[in-house]
């Protein structure tokens, strides 16, 4: 992941260094396996380790692997040579990788680094999740105009969109923690699946150890639509965050300006014009989330691999998975920032919902003239003939309908359609749903 998008947990986490520890962590845990079963000699795994202690891995040791590499032309070769070298230890260069193929070791550790990824998502999610919740039960009685195809529709509560943008990412937190469950298997089953060097009480000694499932049937690799499940779950994570980023650019827009995001001291919205308060946040959370959709076809096509296995999901995964996850905290983080600081402007929401001189209380006033006795076909034309003329002519749809002998809904009683408590008057059922 480029530096611009990056955070420095999943910078961390992603690192070479952190990427072999992980390795090394597999191979450990192998070794005390062995050990359990009399195939290792005692402390084997605990002189590994104890090398480790006394110098652990560090970007030096990936330089070394990177150096090794050059020559072998296999990633987990050069790390079992460069680990025999760091450790010099005749004894733990014996056993080491016992049985094992390298994907026992690569798909087993990576998993770990996804749910630890998975795992600072949830919390960053959590936090995006109060801060919806907060703007829910701030504006939860403020009557706004609600819009339905970009155009003026009904009076509805402002808040009401921040409920369902929550609700939204609720649900996104249950697949969240639905695709880290999933992909918390380990795998030590070797070359072929079927555990013809290695034993399988040695992958329920390392499944064990992590905390994790065993991969009930494996080839030589954790099969891929774990992984789909897990990019799905990202992708609709970000087409959820777009959800929010393209309904608050709207209400940025200089003709409706009912929001906008946080505009800092010293920033500058413009090379060329100095009046510019752009929603740039929003509209990088936008572009950023094709990138999360467009990464969950990649990792589809990982699924289908020949035979027990081949390669060519390797080159994939190791740019889509880290850059997926470092990307969905970047925005959750930069999202969080704009909804902490996000300015509403309260007298314009309620200009905005006069915008249209009464239209968008129609449906109230078609119910009124039913409710009086009148068909409900006269009564659509009565209110439709009214409302059209009222957009033609700029008057005042309550005026219009005062004066139309046909409507036979006046005074008070017509006045009621034009209050917009009225279509309010669920909401706190429906934040009850959310224990609000």
């Amino acid at each position: 992941m480029i530096d611009r998008y990056q955070t420095p947990e999943m910078q961390a986490l992603w690192s070479e260094a952190r990427k072999y520890q992980t390795w090394a962590e597999v191979e450990i845990l192998t070794l005390e396996a062995w050990e359990s079963l009399g195939q290792v000699p005692p402390k084997t795994a605990q002189r590994l380790r104890d090398a480790l202690h006394q110098k652990p891995i560090d970007a030096a040791f990936a330089k070394r692997v990177d150096e090794i590499e050059a020559e072998t032309r296999h990633d987990i070769v050069a790390f079992t040579r460069a680990l025999t070298e760091w450790t010099d230890d005749a004894e733990v260069a014996r056993w080491l990788h016992l049985g094992l193929t390298s994907t026992d070791v690569v798909d087993t550790a990576q998993n770990v680094l996804l749910s630890e990824a998975l795992g600072l998502l949830e919390q960053e999610l959590a936090q995006v999740q109060e801060a919806l919740k907060r703007l829910a039960i701030r504006y939860k009685h403020l009557p706004a105009v609600g819009r339905t195809h970009g155009v003026h529709a009904e009076p509805t509560s402002f808040g009401l969109r921040f409920l369902s943008f929550y609700a939204a990412l609720l649900r996104d937190g249950e697949r969240l923690r639905k695709a880290r469950e999933g992909i918390r298997v380990a795998m030590i089953s070797g070359s072929v699946g079927n555990y013809a060097h290695v034993e399988p009480a040695v992958e329920a000694w390392v499944a064990q150890k992590l905390g994790f499932q065993l991969e009930p049937v494996s080839t030589q690799v954790v099969p891929r639509d774990r992984h789909a499940e897990l990019m799905s779950a990202l992708a609709i994570l970000g087409s959820n965050l777009e959800r929010i980023a393209v309904e608050l650019r709207h209400l940025q827009r200089t003709e409706v300006l009912e929001t906008q995001e946080p505009f800092s001291y010293k920033q500058t919205g413009s090379s060329s014009m100095p009046h510019k308060k752009n929603p740039v946040a929003l509209e990088n959370i936008s572009g950023l989330a094709r990138l999360l959709r467009s990464n969950l076809q990649a990792e589809l096509e990982n699924v289908a691999l020949w035979h027990e296995r081949d390669i060519s999901h390797s080159s994939v995964e190791r740019v889509i998975l880290p850059d997926s996850t470092t990307l969905a905290h970047y925005m959750l983080r930069r999202l969080k920032r704009v909804l902490e600081g996000l300015v509403v402007h309260e007298p314009q929401i309620a200009r905005n919902l006069g915008l249209t001189r009464g239209l968008v209380y129609s449906q109230r006033v078609l119910g009124l003239l039913i409710a009086a006795g009148m068909d409900r076909s006269t009564a659509y034309e009565v209110v439709q003939r009214n409302a059209l003329k009222s957009w033609e002519a700029g008057l005042e749809f309550q005026a219009l309908l005062e004066a139309d002998p046909a409507c036979t809904v006046k005074g008070e009683v017509l006045a009621q359609a034009f209050n917009p408590a009225y279509f309010l008057r669920h909401t706190d059922e429906i934040y009850a749903r959310f224990g609000l």
